[in-house]
């Protein structure tokens, strides 16, 4: 484990612990996610957030300004804190930390179901709920199309990785043939 992430798991679990103590899980969830597409979403803030010669009240002042209004105070001040220390580049990382503790405190977990095909909203609940069944947690799923896949369905849930898809199968296929001809 990177020291990064070690870093980040630490902010994810003082700011959820924060978060907890003011009922605002879900909306310090919401909001750190908006400061992560704002920030990835534009490398001109992320190129002046590394600049070096840039003093870091005028970075948090503009980051202020520009989320003050989108976000909670505190949001805001772990985002300055990151800032303050050097950390910008771990504000990502901070999110997928938070998300982790804050699922697993909630009893849910985020999962991507890549299929070959779009499935309706009914279709994507339903995967959703069998493999919350077999996780024991509520999903929060998200879909993303690939149709490489062919068929079927490969469902992400934090580091593990189900596969249902065609080309997974057929993959798994040949490897047999592969073991079993030497």
């Amino acid at each position: 484990m990177s020291r990064e992430s070690v870093v980040a798991k630490r902010y994810a679990k003082a700011l959820f612990e924060l978060a907890q103590s003011n009922n605002a899980v879900a909306d310090v969830e919401k909001q750190l996610k908006i400061v992560v597409d704002a920030l990835n979403g534009d490398a001109e803030i992320r190129k002046f957030l590394g600049l070096p010669n840039v003093e870091v009240t005028k970075k948090i002042d503009i980051i202020k300004g520009a989320l003050s209004d989108k976000v909670s105070v505190m949001v805001l001040n772990t985002v300055e804190l990151l800032i303050i220390r050097g950390r910008h580049d771990a504000i990502a990382e901070v999110y997928e930390a938070y998300t982790k503790v804050a699922g697993d405190a909630l009893g849910q977990a985020h999962a991507t179901i890549y299929t070959a095909k779009s499935l309706s909203a009914e279709e994507l609940s339903k995967v959703a709920a069998q493999f919350g069944t077999m996780v024991g947690k509520r999903i929060i799923a998200k879909q993303i199309v690939e149709p490489s896949l062919l068929g079927g369905v490969q469902v992400r849930i934090g580091d593990r990785l189900y596969d249902g898809s065609l080309s997974g199968k057929l993959a798994r296929l040949e490897q047999a043939l592969k073991t079993q001809a030497l």
